[in-house]
Parts: structure tokens; sequence; C-alpha cells
């Protein structure tokens, strides 16, 4: 593959990194082990795009979201999806008030720049389909007026695997509209006896600081998107995404916005790096998360999609 970047790293990369650190720092000390798991939920939320996380009950995923949302000051939300959710509960509704003698419309917490959406698959097809305008436009339409969301929005949303009793399945236009789908997973030994010695992670939440503001969150949105990815990566970024539609691996492929979404994650990394360029490293270190979700492995292939996708990746050469 052809040359993708300038030996010397810009300042304003190495800046970028720089304070980067600093919340990524501080994420790791309430979410204890898991440093690439939120060093992907930071990404996420630098690319713009929504986060799915799906795992057991009691690993941090409610934890990772008010974590977060401490560091970069953001306005934060929590709706616990059950299966009587209505849409109305999620988005708002217009009261008749009897002293103006009108309607007023009083905004539901999806009117917030951290949404964590708790559970979202114990809510019916009906609740959770109310979230798809917010996620992909940015705003919602209640009672036949269009009303714009805060920015920068960010949905978090934690789902609980699909065999335990009471959940509905995502649909796929839903899983398209998240970025990443991470999963937490149990922390190893040493970290789960840090978390067994250490203070409680509610009293830890509350001693955590602004690390970022949301001005300077947007400052490193802007700066994402002019992260340069060069026609040989994106030779590479094709390259890939023709292999999951090659029907060896996937019974149906990637989308166009499914590549972009991947190289706007692969962007996002790049700048967590501090670089200002997206090498083929970034690209595979973010794929699974990105695309797994979206893909059904071929019936034979014995290996599950996060599983399939890497093994994709050992495939497709650099060219």
């Amino acid at each position: 593959m052809q040359a993708l970047q300038s030996p010397s790293t810009p300042p304003a990369a190495r800046s970028a990194a720089h304070r980067l650190k600093a919340v990524l720092d501080q994420l790791n000390t309430v979410i204890v082990g898991k440093a690439a798991a939120v060093q992907d939920c930071v990404a996420c939320l630098l690319a713009g795009g929504h986060l799915l996380i799906e795992d057991v009950p009691g690993v941090g995923k409610t934890t990772l979201a008010h974590a977060l949302s401490r560091a970069f000051g953001l306005r934060f939300s929590r709706v616990q999806f059950t299966a009587d959710l209505m849409p109305g509960d999620l988005l708002g509704v217009s009261v008749y008030e009897r002293g103006s003698e009108s309607f007023v419309f009083h905004p539901g917490p999806v009117f917030a720049q951290v949404l964590l959406a708790d559970e979202i698959n114990r809510a019916s097809p009906k609740t959770q389909s109310a979230l798809l305008e917010a996620m992909e436009e940015k705003q919602v339409t209640v009672e036949g007026q269009t009303r714009a969301l805060p920015s920068p929005f960010f949905v978090i949303a934690t789902q609980n695997p699909h065999d335990q009793l009471g959940t509905f399945a995502l649909p796929e236009s839903q899983l398209d509209r998240f970025l990443m789908r991470i999963s937490l997973g149990y922390p190893d030994r040493a970290a789960e006896r840090d978390l067994l010695r250490g203070n409680d992670r509610r009293d830890m939440l509350d001693a955590q600081s602004e690390v970022l503001t949301p001005a300077d969150l947007q400052e490193l949105q802007r700066q994402v998107l002019a992260v340069h990815a060069s026609d040989a990566l994106l030779d590479y970024v094709q390259d890939l995404v023709a292999a999951t539609r090659s029907g060896r691996w996937f019974l149906q492929g990637l989308s166009p916005r499914a590549a972009i979404a991947v190289v706007r994650a692969a962007k996002a990394q790049a700048l967590l790096s501090g670089r200002d360029y997206v090498a083929p490293d970034d690209v595979q270190a973010i794929l699974p998360q990105t695309v797994a979700h979206r893909l059904t492995p071929v019936d034979d292939a014995g290996r599950g999609a996060v599983e399939q996708v890497r093994a994709m990746i050992e495939a497709v050469p650099l060219s």
C-alpha cells in the first residue's frame, strides 16, 4: 500500500490526543480493566455515531454511560425501557394547561445530549422505532411538529442477550443506526478484585469532574471529519466491504452507509492515536465493532459475526 502519512505528527493532532487521554484516564478509573471498550465508546462519540452495548446485567454498562457524560460535561438522561413504555414517554407530550388555555409541550427524556436507553430490547418494537428519527436526523416529530434535539446528541443503548426472557430483537433498520456495538464482558480476576476492594461505583461517579466541555467535544468531532483518508486507504476499505458482499462470509454484504461508518470510526480511532491520517491498523481495530451487528454469517461458518469479521480481515490483503 502506498504511503498514508507524513512522518511528523501535527500539533493539533497531538493536542487532541493529549486531551482525550485525560478523558480515557478518568473513565478507566471507574470502568476497571476495560480500556479497549472504553476507547471504542469514546471513538464512537467522536465519530458522531451511537453506541449499542450488548451484555449481561451488572458489568458496568450504565456506569460507563454516566461516566462518559460526566467527563464531557454533557446533559444526561436515562430511560428504562420496559414492555409498557410508550413513544410519548420517550419523546414527550403536549398537556393542556388551564392557566394559559393552551397545550404546552413537555419534552421527554430524549431531549438530552447523552441518552441512555437502558435494556432497549425489553421495549416493544413500536417504542424502539420512536428512536429511529432521533438517531438518524437528530430531531423528533411529535404531534405533527418537528423539534430539534440538543447538540451533540449521543445515544447509548444497552441490550440484554436475546435468550433472556422478555426481550424483543432489534430490527435491522435500527441496528444499522448504531455506529458501533461493543460488549464489556466479565472483568478479569485482577480487575474484579480491584472492584471488590474499591469504593462504590456510584460514589466514584459523584467524584468525577468535567474534563472537557461540550464545545471541546464538538471541536474534536470537527477534527475527526478533517482526518485524512488516502485513496489507498479507501481502496482497502472498499476491498473489505466487497468481501462482505462476496457470499463467502456473510449472507448479505455491507451497505454504502455502513462503509461510510467504517471510515468515520477509523478517523476517530486515528485522532485518538494522535494522527491526522487514517492507517490500515485503525480500520482493522474498529471493523468488528462497527460492522458485525450489521452482518449475518453464512450458515456453515461455525463462528459468530465478530469472529467471522476478524477471519475476513486476515483474508483480505493490503494492496
